[in-house]
């Protein structure tokens, strides 16, 4: 919760883009308070890697109003810079530079100089455990490792916000841990983050908050718990050899593919004996039960099932977005 008289992180406010006649982003408000994480969720497609660029002032908007720690970025987009960090999906190192080349190279695009710019670039290769590979061209690294530098060039010059836009996308176990535990300590000590995932466990191990976006508005918000209460099913899930019998029961019973049905029922452990004494001779084609409980991902597959269309517009905007952008 921020004090009521400091500015959130991030303000956005019905802010709307376009590409052509393609709709990417249509009236979104999002606001990320400092100390918290929010992690924007949507398939190809939904607006996430847009909406991170206009942030970050890469694009302009058609309309509306984007505020980073109360600097318009319209109006003083230097400001707004100053106070961000961005890790673009593209990976944005100098492959013939040394780690720390990279790193100080990109401390200098931040305004540090010299000692402090040396330093900086010490401690942010520790908790990303880089200290080791400081002198090693970044092209002889594994693409986990690489992304740790690229995610390091984000945060060299200490944002206040940061834009992760699937920073663990093709990494190893390892490295996916590394960034995520960071991402906690970097809330822990005040800094607001937007983190885009397509792996949705990181979010719950982050304890972020969730922003669902779909075809450019923004469509769910609050923490896991929340939406897991509000949109999440439970239910007991039945799989068939053949087609599935009509059942009478008390609760919604829907078909699921040709074989499988699903009894949805808040609590389904309590009423599978009657879900199986309601089968009567089909009970011999049974297949397999299971227990179906509300959790992350079955809250966003309701919410945008059947509805997206991947049509590579998070892809669109990456490309305009150059090295020097992370700082």
């Amino acid at each position: 919760m921020r004090a009521p008289d400091r500015p959130p992180a991030l303000s956005v406010r019905g802010v709307g883009k376009s590409y052509g006649g393609t709709i990417a982003l249509d009236h979104v408000d999002l606001e990320i308070a400092e100390g918290t994480i929010v992690g924007l969720l949507g398939h190809n497609g939904a607006g996430k890697t847009t909406l991170m660029s206009l942030v970050a002032g890469l694009v302009r908007p058609d309309a509306g109003e984007i505020e980073v720690l109360g600097h318009s970025v319209a109006r003083h987009p230097r400001r707004a810079r100053r106070e961000l960090g961005l890790a673009p999906q593209e990976l944005g190192i100098y492959p013939p530079l040394t780690v720390r080349q990279n790193l100080q190279f990109f401390a200098e695009l931040a305004g540090l100089r010299g000692k402090e710019a040396r330093r900086r670039t010490e401690e942010v290769a520790e908790p990303l455990a880089l200290t080791g590979l400081m002198d090693r061209p970044a092209s002889r690294l594994s693409g986990g490792q690489q992304r740790r530098v690229h995610t390091a060039m984000a945060l060299i010059h200490r944002p206040r916000l940061v834009l992760l836009d699937e920073p663990t996308a093709g990494v190893d176990v390892e490295t996916r841990a590394r960034l995520v535990a960071h991402v906690r300590e970097l809330a822990a000590q005040g800094t607001a983050v937007c983190y885009s995932t397509h792996y949705l466990p990181e979010i719950e191990d982050l304890a972020a908050d969730v922003a669902v976006l779909h075809q450019g508005r923004v469509i769910a918000r609050g923490s896991v718990d929340e939406l897991v209460r509000r949109h999440g099913d439970s239910a007991v899930e039945l799989v068939f050899s053949g087609a599935p019998p009509e059942l009478d029961l008390p609760w919604p019973v829907t078909r699921q593919g040709e074989d499988t049905l699903l009894v949805r029922v808040e609590q389904p452990h309590l009423v599978t004996a009657r879900v199986l004494a309601a089968l009567g001779d089909a009970a011999v084609r049974l297949s397999a039960l299971r227990v179906v409980r509300p959790s992350l991902d079955n809250v966003f597959l309701r919410l945008t099932a059947g509805q997206h269309s991947d049509n590579g517009e998070d892809h669109a905007s990456t490309d305009r977005i150059e090295a020097e952008q992370h700082a």
